[in-house]
């Protein structure tokens, strides 16, 4: 029974959540938009200079995961500046007030940011396919591939849930998850590593927004542009993922308790 109640209080607060983001059309439709915007921008306006180095295939066919990753970035800012407003404006006292478990309003934004994400990483992939994006992937690859975005934006996800309990009000979590948007930029997201200055080569080959990007792009095209097997990749993402969603997640839910503390 105590599970039951824990399950219908989640669905309860992933309900919310959802029809929060549909009654800010404003918010809503740009984190749908601005993944569309950049993947023209970066292929029809950039793509033309881009250089990516020994990477086989079309600028689309490089860029796409870079911007998935861009995206679930964005993402994350919405998610924190939710969490913050809920943590600022007294709906939390209000929920503790009644028998819904404190844990399915952290499990309610988190639920909430992930079908958000993929929705936008969806139209990325359908935009990123109508401008020349040619993967060569089989199911099996595709599975793989649908399994890291889905870690990479739950990991994203805790982490922006944590800076929204971290920091007081909703514009300071907009503006502490707004360097999640551009650590992409340092990255092999948009062109690789060795076109770089040596000072920052380091920084993009061995960062995890990297180990993302080049398992998905060894996933889908076949060969990564770091030259590196996708297994090994795909292993430093795992890596990655697990580290930063193990430490998010405790720091949210330590956060958490800390704040509705009596």
């Amino acid at each position: 029974m105590t599970t039951a109640y824990a399950l219908s209080d989640t669905r309860v607060m992933i309900a919310r959540c959802v029809r929060r983001s549909l009654r800010d059309p404003e918010a809503f439709f740009t984190a749908l938009m601005l993944p569309v915007v950049l993947m023209l921008l970066f292929v029809y306006v950039f793509g033309g200079a881009m250089a990516t180095g020994s990477f086989a295939g079309g600028y689309a066919d490089y860029v796409v995961p870079g911007l998935i990753v861009l995206c679930a970035g964005f993402g994350a800012g919405t998610t924190a500046v939710a969490v913050a407003t809920d943590m600022s404006s007294g709906i939390v006292d209000r929920f503790r007030s009644m028998p819904i478990r404190g844990s399915a309003i952290l499990s309610g934004h988190i639920a909430a940011s992930l079908a958000r994400n993929l929705l936008a990483t969806a139209l990325v992939i359908a935009v990123g396919l109508g401008v020349g994006w040619r993967p060569s992937a089989s199911p099996a690859a595709w599975a793989g591939a649908a399994a890291v975005i889905v870690a990479f934006i739950l990991t994203m996800s805790w982490l922006a849930a944590a800076f929204g309990l971290l920091v007081r009000s909703p514009e300071a979590a907009n503006a502490a998850t707004f360097v999640l948007m551009f650590i992409p930029y340092v990255s092999t997201a948009f062109v690789p590593a060795a076109t770089m200055p040596a000072v920052l080569r380091p920084i993009a080959a061995n960062q995890p927004f990297t180990a993302v990007i080049e398992t998905m792009r060894g996933l889908w095209m076949g060969h990564t542009s770091t030259g590196a097997p996708v297994g090994h990749e795909a292993w430093l993402a795992a890596a990655w993922c697990a580290a930063i969603l193990t430490a998010a997640s405790a720091a949210a839910s330590w956060l958490f308790r800390h704040r509705t503390a009596a």
